[in-house]
């Protein structure tokens, strides 16, 4: 048996659409657990030198709109996680929807053609528009997860781990 592609066209697995979906379901999720936080611990919390929530939400921030922005437009842009969103959990969330929506207006001028374009991010990482679009998403769940243990050592119950709605 051959191991080789024929020219039969290939399934594609998922749509740009199912793609967005997933990105915000885990986007709603992880508002979730910014919410859960309370006020002060959001700011200033930290378990074995891990940096605060806060500080990983602006790193999540710094990601997520710049770098669609850049996909988008060509524009190379510097990375900085260091904006300014605000003094409160309030400003971070309202921040937060904000991003939401430049999201899914960002993605619509996303051509699907150029999801295996080669390109370098923020001047720096280089991949795939693809693999750049899955690190923002594995990026979030991994801070996500550095939150829910937070939240547990705080004695908060973190929200469902599967609830994306």
């Amino acid at each position: 048996m051959k191991n080789t592609i024929n020219e039969q066209a290939i399934t594609q697995v998922t749509t740009p659409e199912q793609l967005l979906e997933h990105y915000q379901g885990h986007r709603r999720l992880t508002r979730k657990v910014i919410e859960a936080f309370p006020e002060n611990e959001f700011f200033n919390y930290s378990i074995g030198g891990m940096r605060p929530f806060a500080i990983m939400v602006k790193e999540l921030l710094a990601i997520a709109v710049p770098g669609l922005t850049e996909i988008v437009s060509g524009n190379t842009s510097e990375f900085d996680e260091n904006r300014d969103y605000g003094t409160t959990k309030a400003e971070f969330l309202e921040k937060w929807d904000q991003n939401t929506e430049e999201i899914n207006k960002l993605w619509k001028q996303l051509n699907a053609a150029r999801f295996q374009e080669n390109i370098k991010l923020f001047g720096q990482y280089e991949g795939s528009v693809l693999s750049n679009l899955q690190y923002f998403m594995d990026n979030e769940i991994h801070h996500r997860g550095q939150g829910y243990v937070y939240l547990r050592a705080l004695g908060v119950e973190p929200p469902l781990f599967y609830d994306r709605s």
